[in-house]
């Protein structure tokens, strides 16, 4: 590789030659930016630095071309991993919602209840709750919902003292 090129608008991560690193101010952006780095390397002196991957030289393209590809879907996955609902970030790999130093671990039908009360932006009906994450009819007569944002409000108040974060309207549930 003769020049840099910035990958990261066409893939979301930065291949990075060694030779690129003995400018302190790109060291300093690199350990700065959260964007994945690849770097390709002739000699490991550079190996005290944090990159998501690297290949040595000289390079099979065959190589190269895997290493992109797991990095970049996994970068599509913790992006999709984490919603950030008020103050605190859903960790769905994890199975946690956290808040600082604080988290608390929750049920998948509790993560796929977060889920949908973040994707809508007007309260939801008790109904349209238990045809979405439990797949209930219409016609069902069942506490679940309630039952279920019951114990998940008392979780949240209990390690992070917050009463307002799952709120109940007239028209129904909402964050």
């Amino acid at each position: 590789m003769d020049k840099k090129v910035d990958t990261s608008s066409y893939y979301g991560l930065y291949v990075i030659e060694d030779l690129i690193l003995k400018d302190k101010k790109i060291i300093k952006f690199l350990k700065e930016t959260s964007i994945p780095k690849l770097i390709i390397y002739k000699s490991d002196i550079f190996a005290d630095l944090k990159f998501d991957d690297k290949i040595s030289k000289p390079l099979n393209i065959h190589d190269f071309n895997e290493k992109i590809i797991d990095l970049v879907t996994k970068k599509q996955f913790r992006k999709n991993s984490f919603i950030k609902l008020k103050d605190y970030i859903l960790d769905k790999n994890e199975k946690k919602l956290k808040k600082n130093d604080l988290f608390i671990i929750l049920t998948e039908k509790e993560i796929q209840l977060l889920e949908l009360l973040f994707n809508e932006k007007k309260p939801i009906k008790k109904l349209d709750i238990l045809k979405a994450v439990w797949k209930y009819s219409d016609d069902a007569d069942t506490h679940t919902v309630e039952t279920h944002i019951y114990r998940l409000r008392k979780k949240i108040f209990d390690q992070f003292k917050d009463q307002n974060f799952i709120n109940n309207f007239k028209t129904g549930y909402s964050l």
